[in-house]
């Protein structure tokens, strides 16, 4: 839904678009572009979290010669910022092919004149292998990696506005003299800190999607600022709030489940190395 709203034609709102999606494609068009995500996703929420962790924790040592020690304000935006950066280099692909995927059927309007006809049940990519390897051999690297400057520019503050109100609220719901959250105030704290950073993050998001959309036809920006541009002339400003009802629906149990099982695999692995090591 998110991707039809943000880079599509015609859908209107949430539910406009959910019954349009149902009544063209059935229940497998709301599952389109799935596998490649569902694939990765465990590396790259590993990479993310890692590269958090442990940026936080050098930047400790560094200042305090403990790596243990509670991180300030600025270590923690500094963690996010690097880990905003890591995740780009893995997420950038698996997003194209998912929006590639999603949007291949979808016509393209400029100028109230349909450019391409949509040819019912016609695809372009057979799934997303073909999409990877076809978007490579007629765009090269540069093609994979289409919109990466816009997502740079969404998961920076994204991720800054991820971990750090997780910190914060995490600490606020646990009582005092707790060594450590309890896994409802991780679910809260999670769930919280996903939403308000998918709200934060959704202008930007519009902008990679459209980029990243842009492409399967025909090539109608020239990059990040040009889409700016083009769609603040063509829709107003309201078109960067496209999909942020379904962005922050859509945050918050993502992002609990995700800071819970983070949280809980990181005390039985301490736990486990206790028990291994008295």
């Amino acid at each position: 839904l998110q991707t039809r709203l943000q880079a599509g034609q015609g859908y209107g709102n949430t539910l406009s678009c959910v019954l349009t999606v149902y009544r063209n494609e059935s229940v497998a068009g709301f599952f389109k572009g799935m596998s490649f995500p569902l694939a990765s996703i465990a590396v790259y929420s590993s990479v993310v979290f890692g590269v958090f962790s442990n940026t936080q924790r050098l930047l400790s040592q560094l200042r305090h010669g403990d790596p243990s020690h509670a991180p300030v304000l600025a270590d923690m935006a500094l963690a996010s910022t690097v880990a905003g950066i890591i995740s780009v280099g893995i997420g950038a692909p698996v997003e194209l092919v998912k929006i590639r995927l999603q949007m291949q059927t979808q016509p393209y309007i400029e100028a109230n004149i349909k450019l391409k006809p949509t040819v019912p049940g016609f695809s372009m990519y057979r799934g997303p292998v073909h999409c990877f390897r076809t978007v490579l051999e007629k765009e090269g690297i540069a093609g994979i990696y289409r919109g990466m400057g816009a997502m740079l520019l969404r998961d920076i503050p994204g991720y800054c506005s991820y971990f750090i109100p997780y910190t914060f609220f995490c600490g606020w719901i646990t009582p005092d003299g707790c060594i450590s959250p309890s896994p409802s105030s991780i679910w809260l704290a999670g769930g919280v800190a996903g939403a308000i950073s998918w709200v934060i993050a959704t202008p930007m998001d519009v902008v990679k999607s459209r980029l990243q959309a842009d492409g399967v036809y025909l090539n109608k920006y020239k990059g990040t600022l040009d889409c700016i541009l083009q769609s603040y002339q063509n829709e107003g400003l309201k078109v960067f709030f496209r999909g942020i009802t379904v962005n922050a629906v859509r945050g918050f149990p993502t992002s609990s489940a995700m800071f819970l099982g983070y949280e809980l695999s990181l005390k039985a692995m301490k736990r486990g190395q206790t028990e291994t090591n008295p």
